[in-house]
């Protein structure tokens, strides 16, 4: 028997290791099966990353496409939006974007396109490039979502999308799989510190650029220079593989303090990783709405983080963390100095996170947001006939 449900098609440039996508991986695991079906379209590559969907119906695809513009790829996506057939095109950031036009013509009915964060190339959305590009892709677009009130504004803005075109959906964090340890703070597999005797400052995310680990580095050497009676207890992990990591290691060796640093690469166990800290930072330089906070919350985390993005949107200055300036290693570094000498603040700080995760973080939130905006956009292809209309 044919499958009548929906078929969402969920674009981007590859899919692998990071927020972005794991938010699709909550939002289909998560996402009464009986609602829709689902596909991941790579236009690069999909990883071992896909593991991460439990369902067993999801069909990846990958493009393979070599750098710059994919106007190229357009009758391969054509070609591949006829075979699939899909009822909804959903894609992710401007490298995703240009997958609109084929399916605009391959008839897709439903087009959404999904602001999740900018890169390094548009931190702060001025790129006036970034900007033609979307307004030029603007007309094959049904609806957009944006993860922040920032990016929001931007589409409406900078791009000229209508409001009543923008629906925001924040990420939503699984509070069963990130949540604190019963027992306290908890020893992390191969971590040399522990956790009784030491203050563990620690983030988790890819070591790039945009998220500029840099700055926390400089950071830590900064709080130990403010505090010197800090280097018998702070410590500092950070978890994560990039081009960045050699650099942050060179930073903390030069400063002699890469004995008390753990760089351990990148690791599986995120949530034991999370259960393990006292403090979690973000010195990103750009964010949309970040994942790795909203686990950290929901671990019970005080959260320390750039006031970038939507990061605002999630830590309540003063009540389950701190915003601090980019780019700004002594102003991070004095709100670290000022949580590792006062544990009960940090304790009370990381439940109001907790509590915060849970009342307005959930999955469960998340999943409806996207699940009304897909319902939405199929009640607009089947108008409610006039009679139904009258009588009600």
């Amino acid at each position: 028997m044919t499958d009548r449900r929906p078929l969402v098609l969920h674009v981007m440039h590859r899919f692998d290791t990071g927020g972005l996508e794991n938010g699709i991986v909550n939002l289909i695991n998560h996402m009464p099966p009986y609602a829709y079906r689902h596909a991941v379209l790579a236009l690069t590559e999909v990883t071992e990353f896909c593991q991460r969907i439990q369902r067993g119906d999801v069909e990846f695809i990958s493009l393979h496409k070599p750098p710059g513009h994919g106007v190229w790829q357009f009758p391969k996506l054509f070609k591949l939006f006829r075979q699939l057939r899909p009822t909804i095109v959903h894609s992710r950031n401007l490298a995703a974007l240009e997958a609109q036009a084929p399916a605009w013509a391959a008839g897709v009915p439903v087009r959404i396109h999904g602001e999740h964060g900018r890169d390094v190339g548009d931190l702060d959305g001025s790129n006036v490039t970034y900007q033609r590009v979307r307004r030029f892709y603007k007309p094959f677009v049904h609806q957009y979502t944006a993860l922040s009130r920032d990016l929001a504004d931007y589409l409406v803005d900078k791009v000229h999308v209508s409001p009543d075109a923008i629906t925001q959906a924040c990420n939503g964090v699984d509070t069963e799989r990130f949540h604190p340890s019963p027992g306290g703070v908890q020893l992390i597999a191969g971590c040399p510190f522990d956790p009784a005797q030491h203050c563990l400052v620690g983030t988790v995310g890819r070591m790039q650029t945009v998220k500029d680990q840099l700055t926390l580095a400089h950071a830590f050497v900064q709080a130990l220079t403010l505090a010197p009676e800090l280097r018998q207890r702070m410590r500092l992990i950070m978890v994560g593989e990039g081009p960045l990591r050699a650099q942050v290691q060179d930073v903390l060796d030069t400063a002699g303090l890469g004995a008390l640093a753990w760089l351990p690469g990148e690791r599986n166990d995120v949530p034991d990783i999370m259960r393990g800290l006292h403090v979690f930072a973000l010195p990103s330089l750009a964010e949309g709405i970040s994942n790795t906070i909203l686990e950290a919350m929901a671990s019970g985390l005080v959260v320390v983080a750039t006031a970038v993005g939507g990061n605002a949107d999630l830590v309540l200055q003063g009540q389950t963390g701190y915003l601090v300036a980019s780019s700004d290693p002594q102003a991070m570094a004095l709100r670290l100095v000022a949580l590792a000498l006062n544990p009960q603040r940090v304790h009370s700080m990381g439940q109001a996170g907790r509590q915060r995760a849970q009342t307005t973080f959930s999955l469960q939130a998340m999943v409806s947001t996207y699940q009304s905006v897909y319902d939405q956009q199929l009640r607009r292809l089947r108008p409610v006939p006039f009679a139904q209309q009258q009588h009600p």
